[in-house]
């Protein structure tokens, strides 16, 4: 975006005079402080940050109950109840961190990509905001907070890889900076998190006693743990298809199929929980995570082949909602100890979408001066965006084969 010389100096004169000074011990003497906004999906979360990551203040507002009930996030719903909370967020957040809202820096909202209801709400409170405070305004891509978190909690320098998965998105990207990525593979069809969301409501999870205040994805994991993940091998996807994107709408096929046919086997209308559910779940999580594992693999020997990775302890971060997984943590661990990589995920609580995140993305952003705007620039949101520059017609053309590693997971 182009800003004119005017705005430009106006930027430059708001971020010269947005400075906390703080007498406490151990801090430095003046800080930038970073308002984190999120509202991609049905999380409304809002976090106050320092240039050093030290969460201040933040509120989360999660509508995973009110979903539950509806079986799947219907937007119109997830669009109000963002409306409705919005506001009491952010303002929990600046109550938290004691922070009046003249001394913030900037506000970091996110605008992309997501359910375009829920990010209108985000961000059309956000540029109020800006404009009633007067304060720069930093647009964040939902995708690349979630791959920069971990450089919050700890010293993780470019250039790394990133595997992001969560109920909408699932990509490989190398970061190479802040604002620098490259993409290996993305999802052709339907996310890991929504795939497992949707295995758990054709089996009907949420009538089992141990899941009904569990999401889809932790009902699968819960009780898979005491199950025969072999009883149905299920195809893992794209196995003849030698490149880094992800496909999931074929394995929930199978799934289907077999409950169909398990239920036709006892008897059940769809509805009643089946004998075998622990062993469809367990079968159908080791088939995503295999899935996961091979595609991460394949962008491990790519990154390998073409030196986008240093030779001293290069790293692979696992991020976004599904990272919260277990099972799907170890199956990576075997590719990473395969290959002499390590592997980096953050704490559940930051894997899932937050303020927090979204606060550090600005952080890293302000540090560097990219995508800063004034508040009277007007931004959109963009439901759909891609994260980088797309490799991954390079990566299908280098056709690397995979050498097979046993996955063997331990419970």
């Amino acid at each position: 975006m182009t800003m004119f010389p005017a705005k430009v100096k106006r930027l430059h004169r708001l971020l010269q005079h947005t400075f906390w000074c703080s007498p406490s011990l151990g801090k430095a003497p003046c800080s930038r402080l970073i308002l984190g906004i999120e509202t991609s999906c049905d999380d409304t979360g809002a976090a106050v940050l320092d240039e050093t990551g030290e969460i201040l203040g933040e509120s989360l507002h999660s509508q995973k109950e009110v979903h539950l009930r509806t079986g799947g996030i219907i937007p119109t719903v997830a669009q109000q109840l963002h409306r409705e909370h919005i506001e009491r967020v952010v303002q929990e957040a600046l109550e938290r961190s004691g922070v009046d809202p003249s001394r913030l820096s900037a506000v970091a909202t996110t605008v992309k990509p997501g359910l375009a209801l829920s990010l209108g709400i985000g961000l059309e409170f956000s540029k109020k905001f800006v404009r009633q405070h007067n304060k720069p305004f930093i647009p964040i891509h939902h995708m690349e907070a979630h791959a920069l978190t971990i450089r919050m909690l700890q010293h993780v320098a470019f250039p790394f890889l990133v595997l992001l998965i969560s109920g909408g998105h699932s990509l490989l990207a190398v970061a190479r900076g802040v604002d620098d990525f490259l993409l290996l593979g993305h999802a052709l069809d339907e996310a890991p998190g929504d795939v497992l969301d949707k295995v758990a409501r054709r089996l009907s999870l949420i009538k089992h006693p141990q899941c009904s205040t569990l999401s889809g994805g932790q009902a699968i994991e819960l009780l898979a743990e005491d199950a025969d993940r072999t009883r149905f091998p299920f195809r893992t996807p794209m196995g003849q298809t030698y490149d880094c994107c992800f496909s999931f709408a074929g394995l929930r096929n199978q799934v289907n199929m077999t409950i169909m046919k398990k239920e036709a086997e006892e008897g059940i209308e769809q509805g009643t929980l089946l004998s075998c559910v622990n062993d469809i779940a367990a079968s159908a999580q080791h088939t995503v995570a295999s899935h996961l594992a091979k595609r991460t693999h394949r962008a491990i020997l790519f990154c390998k082949a073409n030196g986008l990775l240093p030779s001293n302890s290069p790293t692979v971060v696992l991020s976004g909602g599904v990272a919260s997984n277990q099972y799907i943590r170890k199956a990576l661990t075997i590719i990473t100890d395969a290959t002499g990589l390590r592997l980096l995920c953050p704490p559940a609580k930051f894997c899932t979408d937050n303020g927090v995140m979204i606060a550090w993305n600005g952080v890293e952003r302000l540090r560097e001066g990219k995508g800063i705007l004034p508040p009277d620039v007007d931004v959109s949101y963009e439901p759909k965006a891609r994260l980088g520059v797309d490799m991954t017609a390079e990566v299908k053309a280098a056709a690397i084969r995979l050498p097979s590693v046993r996955m063997k997971i331990s419970r």
